[in-house]
């Protein structure tokens, strides 16, 4: 629109698409937002429009509307060019593929998103860029991917008042994930003054998360949270919106009010379950709903959900577009196979769940779990026992239930001895590494003037690469993405969160990659000399500009140092 390529009909339906609120029914949004799209002329506006009904329908819960004018709105951005546009229609195609099952297909969207994205100037598009990376990070349980997004929102967030709401309310997402809620109010009054200089017309949802979500997890009640959940509790009775009657039970139990999430709660049936549409809330609706049904002991409600979240254990469940983390499936299915009498799988289940929420930090959901009674007939292991010391000159001792083989010195496994020594405690990279010399940056790896060559060509590969497929020309499409992967690999290279160059030779930078690949060599050296040694220091040894040893409570390990 800033382009003046959109016309005035076009315009006028954007506008309307822009006032939706989101899980309602988009009445005649949609309608007009078609006859716009028919009408118009050129491939961005019709790409821009395909993809605006293509999230109406997915918002609404018509996946089957939703998909032709996904699969529209990527194919007349290709034509078009721009790469604003693509981002606009692979949002569109992201939300549309928002199902549980779909999240194979998410994960090579995200990836054509991320390439685009290298290209975006305009914050907005960035931020919405940066939103949908971060959720598919935190849906495949990536915590480097989860930071690096995170981060990025943050910067934009200097520039747009947009992506600071965004960045606001996802910093705290990641913050109550780890048990931080210190940052409730401070993040919450920030996403306000936001808000109230934006037209976001869910906006307040957010908000009322945020402020709900944060009251059940710290125990500290504020006033007017309360009349937030009944809020809710009429916007669900109103707009029909299935997902907000699990969502306020939730929250109602963590309010310490029962009655009023039994009632919620108990508007879910065998029959009524079995028909929620696979989408966004699929997992979202089960997951809380399962969990105030424990929590009730509504015993016929659990045997109706558990079959149904059972085939996704092992999954993170997350609100919309990463406004909430809502724990792991393993986490409520541990409970209801015990409950339901399958305690071996309960067993397994709480294993898993607690090692993942370890893994991510997730401090108060490991809390809350451990303190739930282990299932009936577990036996809690007595542990192993694993070697790892310093032993003749140039020798290093590995091993484990008493065998021990000797492995070359080597200095990563120097730094895994101080890990192991320092069991559940961060250990900084620069610390492990020693001798680094501090200094912030040698200056960006490439220039503007260079970045910007780069991401021009990327745009007239796109269009060759079109061409050639066109032309069922292999070979020349071949070169085409050889030279389009290098391009990609050096603009990675050479920029960092939100587009901006990337600073070179940081100490923090060097000791991290340092560590990292000294580490990796130990553990392959020490594969050679005993495997069950390297699967649980694989599994529990995590590495960054802070590293750290974490092992398991319920299987614990004694190590020789």
């Amino acid at each position: 629109m800033e382009t003046g390529q959109v016309d005035a009909a076009a315009a006028a339906a954007l506008d309307l698409a822009g006032t939706y609120l989101f899980g309602a029914d988009p009445g005649r949004t949609p309608a007009v937002l078609h006859e716009a799209y028919e009408s118009a002329g050129d491939e961005g506006t019709r790409a821009l429009l395909a993809a605006a009904l293509a999230r109406c329908w997915a918002y609404a819960g018509e996946h089957s509307r939703a998909v032709p004018f996904a699969a529209a709105a990527l194919k007349h951005a290709a034509e078009d060019g721009d790469p604003v546009i693509r981002a606009d229609a692979l949002d569109a195609a992201l939300a549309t593929h928002w199902g549980p099952d779909e999240l194979e297909v998410r994960r090579e969207l995200a990836a054509k998103l991320a390439d685009v994205a290298a290209c975006l100037l305009a914050p907005d598009a960035r931020t919405q860029a940066h939103i949908w990376l971060l959720t598919v990070a935190a849906e495949t349980l990536d915590v480097a991917g989860m930071n690096r997004h995170m981060r990025a929102l943050e910067l934009l967030g200097e520039e747009s008042t947009k992506a600071r709401f965004y960045a606001a309310s996802r910093r705290l997402m990641l913050d109550l994930m780890h048990g931080r809620t210190d940052t409730i109010e401070p993040l919450a009054r920030i996403a306000e003054d936001a808000l109230a200089q934006l037209e976001l017309p869910d906006g307040f949802m957010v908000i009322a998360c945020m402020r709900g979500y944060g009251a059940c997890q710290s125990g500290n009640i504020p006033p007017g949270v309360v009349e937030l959940a009944r809020m809710g509790d009429r916007l669900a009775e109103s707009e029909g919106i299935r997902v907000l009657y699990a969502e306020i039970a939730w929250i109602y139990q963590g309010l310490g009010m029962h009655e009023d999430a039994r009632r919620l709660v108990e508007t879910f049936d065998a029959d009524n379950l079995i028909r929620l549409p696979r989408d966004y809330n699929y997992l979202l609706t089960l997951q809380l709903a399962l969990d105030v049904a424990l929590a009730q002991g509504l015993t016929r409600l659990v045997e109706a959900i558990t079959p149904q979240l059972l085939p996704y254990a092992g999954r993170a469940v997350i609100n919309a577009g990463a406004v909430m983390f809502h724990g792991v499936t393993d986490d409520p299915l541990s409970r209801a196979c015990d409950l339901l009498g399958d305690h071996e799988r309960a067993r397994t289940l709480r294993v898993h769940a607690l090692e993942t929420y370890r893994r991510l930090g997730a401090s108060w959901w490991a809390k809350r779990l451990a303190a739930v009674e282990e299932p009936a007939g577990s036996i809690r292991t007595s542990g192993e026992s694993m070697t790892l010391r310093p032993g003749p000159a140039g020798v290093w001792l590995v091993g484990h239930d008493g065998s021990e083989s000797p492995v070359p010195a080597r200095r990563g496994l120097e730094h895994l001895h101080t890990l192991l020594a320092n069991a559940g405690h961060e250990v900084p990279a620069t610390q492990l590494a020693g001798a680094l010399v501090d200094q912030s940056d040698l200056g960006p790896t490439a220039d503007r003037a260079a970045l910007g060559a780069y991401r021009r060509r990327l745009v007239e590969l796109d269009a060759e690469l079109d061409r050639a497929d066109e032309w069922a020309d292999v070979g020349m499409a071949d070169r085409l993405a050889a030279e389009r992967e290098a391009l990609l690999v050096e603009i990675a290279a050479a920029t960092g969160l939100a587009g901006r160059t990337r600073p070179t030779g940081s100490s923090a930078e060097r000791a991290r990659v340092t560590v990292r690949k000294a580490i990796s060599a130990a553990i392959q050296a020490i594969d050679a000399a005993d495997p069950v040694v390297v699967r649980h220091l694989t599994a529990h040894v995590h590495t960054g500009q802070s590293c750290i040893y974490e092992p398991s409570p319920d299987r614990p390990v004694t190590w020789q140092l």
